[in-house]
């Protein structure tokens, strides 16, 4: 596989997992604020960024536009995030019963 397309499926690894720890810290902590959906977009932004460090000191020589290691799959990975969020969540949570 090419670089670009190593990055682009890490970054889909990495927003299924923290889709998955945004799903914890949102039932730990309670949903019914908005902090909570805060809180899962910190944590989002946090592996990307944290993944960004990671992949261009890996891939920095076997890119030619440096700044392709930041934009590949960045819309991916936070369309990834929000749906995984939402199963974990809902999974996580389970049905409740009204009334």
């Amino acid at each position: 596989m090419k670089p670009l397309e190593i990055i682009y499926w890490i970054r889909v690894i990495l927003a299924i997992v923290a889709g998955v720890i945004s799903a914890v810290v949102a039932t730990l902590f309670g949903a019914a604020e908005f902090n909570t959906f805060l809180n899962g977009v910190t944590i989002a932004l946090a592996i990307y960024l944290i993944s960004y460090y990671a992949l261009k000191a890996k891939f920095a020589n076997q890119v030619e536009k440096q700044s392709k290691i930041m934009s590949m799959g960045i819309f991916m990975y936070f369309i990834a995030w929000a749906v995984f969020f939402i199963l974990f969540y809902s999974i996580l949570k389970g049905p409740t019963l009204l009334g």
